[in-house]
């Protein structure tokens, strides 16, 4: 593809053996039938899980020594990551501090809040939720009415915050806000604040699952007081902060393994010998999609690593894995026969059941398939030398 840091990639020795030691960890900690496997990113929160993750280098991979962090590489992280989700490992304490809020303070940041935040995310004891999406606001992550106003040493922010998973359960969240007036272009005035979720003023309201399950969460917050040490970078800024932090989100492998362990579940549990041609027509056609995808998303790291930025390629990688998520679910569904249990025997039909009902949300979180699809058609004409095209 002209123009895109779409190459194929392979795996180093050493990241072989990251990858080798990584599944020993699990063999060791995880040994199956010893737990129910999670659904991807919407995994379950487990602190001591977490540290002990840590204890390896294995979360807050980016950070730099100097903030106790293991200073690893995104295809390292890309391979920790891929082994936890293809297992169902209970991940969500740590998740979203270790993919986008460790490198977001790390990039605006100042040396106060690196010092105070990035330790205690590497270590496994800091966790953090995303405070962007609103009621009434859609796809439009501008739209945001949440308020911030001038006070004696810091800021009283007014507003409500929507889908803000595991916000029950975590420490602090990123809040995107109104700083100052608009003047005609919605993109200007915002700014990015650093919030306690145990604050004076914090309410927080479960949004359950259709499977009874509690992840995501509305907040509500009512002249909670943020004081100046806590904005994270720049006032006024916090349109271009912001989309530096979904690139961080977009790309990686939870966005095309949340239902790969329900997959690999039922085989072993419903496939026994050859299996019949539909069978194998749905066996093959899910894994050359996850194949053909595991290698886009890893290009995505590579190029990380090598120091670009690739926005588009992430865009294109997470409207593909959320698409497929998707499909897969329809077509295990499809092939199951029968509505899928919550209380069923087995640990696949109890997970194509949770699929099922939570399944809708995948093309939600992180940007809906047409706001990807308008960022890489922009970057694609962009490659191709059309962006002033009509």
């Amino acid at each position: 593809m002209a123009g895109s840091s779409f190459e194929y990639t392979v795996l180093t020795p050493s990241e072989e053996a990251l990858r080798d030691e990584v599944r020993e960890f699990l063999r060791t900690e995880l040994p199956p039938g010893s737990y129910e496997p999670d659904l991807g990113m919407s995994a379950t929160h487990s602190p001591e899980f977490s540290k002990k993750m840590a204890a390896r280098g294995w979360v807050g991979m980016s950070v730099p020594r100097r903030y106790g962090g293991p200073e690893r590489t995104a295809v390292d992280r890309f391979i920790v990551v891929e082994e936890m989700l293809r297992s169902g490992a209970p991940v969500g304490a740590h998740w979203v501090a270790d993919r986008q809020t460790a490198p977001t303070i790390m990039k605006f940041g100042t040396d106060a809040q690196r010092e105070r935040f990035l330790p205690a995310i590497a270590a496994g004891e800091c966790y953090f939720s995303i405070g962007m999406s609103e009621p009434d606001a859609g796809s439009d992550l501008a739209a945001v009415r949440t308020t911030a106003t001038r006070g004696d040493g810091g800021w009283f922010l007014n507003g409500t915050k929507i889908w803000t998973s595991g916000a029950h359960q975590n420490h602090w969240f990123i809040v995107l806000c109104r700083t100052s007036a608009s003047e005609g272009d919605k993109h200007e005035g915002l700014s990015q604040l650093i919030v306690d979720l145990h604050a004076p003023g914090i309410e927080i309201n479960p949004i359950p699952f259709l499977d009874g399950t509690h992840h995501f969460n509305e907040v509500v917050m009512t002249d909670v007081f943020v004081p100046d040490e806590l904005v994270l970078g720049e006032i006024g800024r916090g349109w271009q902060q912001v989309n530096s932090e979904l690139a961080y989100e977009r790309a990686g492998p939870d966005r095309w393994l949340s239902v790969y362990a329900c997959f690999e579940h039922l085989l072993r549990e419903r496939v026994h010998g050859t299996p019949g041609a539909r069978t194998a027509e749905v066996i093959g056609g899910i894994t050359a999609r996850f194949f053909a995808l595991r290698n886009l998303s890893l290009s995505v790291s590579r190029t990380i690593d090598r120091g670009g930025a690739p926005a588009v390629e992430a865009a294109i990688v997470k409207d593909l894995g959320t698409m497929f998520e998707q499909d897969m679910i329809a077509a295990l569904h499809d092939l199951w026969g029968a509505e899928p249990s919550l209380d069923a025997p087995t640990t696949g039909e109890r997970m194509l059941a949770r699929a099922v009902l939570t399944g809708p949300s995948f093309t939600l979180r992180g940007g809906t398939n047409e706001i990807l699809r308008t960022i890489a058609s922009r970057g694609l004409l962009g490659w191709y030398g059309l962006a002033g095209a009509r």
